[in-house]
């Protein structure tokens, strides 16, 4: 199928047949899975702890915290991605901070080495949707009954033991929707890519991501509207299975 020609052939189905045999497709599907396995976990590990530790009725400049830990949301996507290619430029700020430590005797070209360019982009999008899943978080802290830490403290609980015993079961239906949203964010992962790479998902393919593919081969220059529609499926099927796996797993009947 050629969108822009308005011409259309049916080809038995050769598409789906393709996608085993495309080793651009399983790069892609490796890229994004490890992508995903890593930035939703941690995103959310993360914005669990500070939501925790900010809504602790003791913490000093509890509204100022809560600011500037929002502020990444703010930004744009495409403006966040120019400034981490700046900061981890070769002669960037966390190349010249890590060799003035010495620990590093030259700078790491982090945009064009394959084995750190994935990882900046990761970095980059936990730094990015920990302040949104922070605000959730501590949106629903707001109506756990204080009565409930009250009573640990009187059975001798510690703060960890109160988060673990609490705040975690207390929260799981929002986990639930924190987990599905992460997931679904991160397989569909695109404009970072996209920028970072200018397009090719290079070095190496080493960026590629599954939505990035999908763009190449619907308006790339064979123009494989058909093929990208396959993928797609593909794509949001995936997203289906997983999503419904982590809901089960962390209980998500509840929402």
């Amino acid at each position: 199928m050629r969108l822009l020609s308005h011409s259309y052939e049916w080809n038995n189905f050769s598409n789906f047949a393709s996608l085993l045999s495309d080793k651009q497709v399983i790069r892609a599907l490796q890229n994004t899975a490890f992508f995903a396995a890593v930035v939703v976990p941690t995103q959310t590990v993360i914005a669990l702890v500070i939501a925790y530790v900010l809504s602790n009725q003791g913490v000093r400049g509890k509204k100022f915290f809560r600011l500037i830990y929002f502020l990444p949301t703010l930004t744009s996507s495409a403006a966040l991605t120019m400034i981490f290619m700046f900061i981890f430029n070769l002669n960037g700020p966390v190349n010249s901070f890590l060799m003035s430590l010495g620990v590093l005797a030259e700078p790491i070209n982090f945009l064009d080495d394959t084995s750190w360019t994935l990882k900046v982009i990761m970095a980059m999008n936990i730094w990015s949707t920990v302040p949104y899943f922070m605000t959730i978080y501590l949106a629903s802290l707001v109506d756990l009954p204080a009565s409930l830490y009250e009573a640990a403290e009187i059975d001798g609980a510690n703060g960890f033991d109160k988060l673990r015993f609490i705040t975690i079961p207390y929260l799981r239906p929002i986990t639930t929707y924190v987990l599905l949203t992460g997931i679904i964010g991160t397989f569909q992962m695109f404009d970072q890519a996209y920028i970072f790479s200018g397009g090719t998902g290079g070095p190496a393919n080493s960026t590629l991501t599954v939505s990035l593919l999908i763009f190449q081969y619907a308006f790339g220059q064979n123009n494989q509207m058909g093929y990208a529609a396959v993928l797609a499926i593909m794509l949001a099927i995936i997203i289906f299975i997983v999503t419904r796996i982590a809901e089960k797993l962390n209980g998500g009947n509840q929402l």
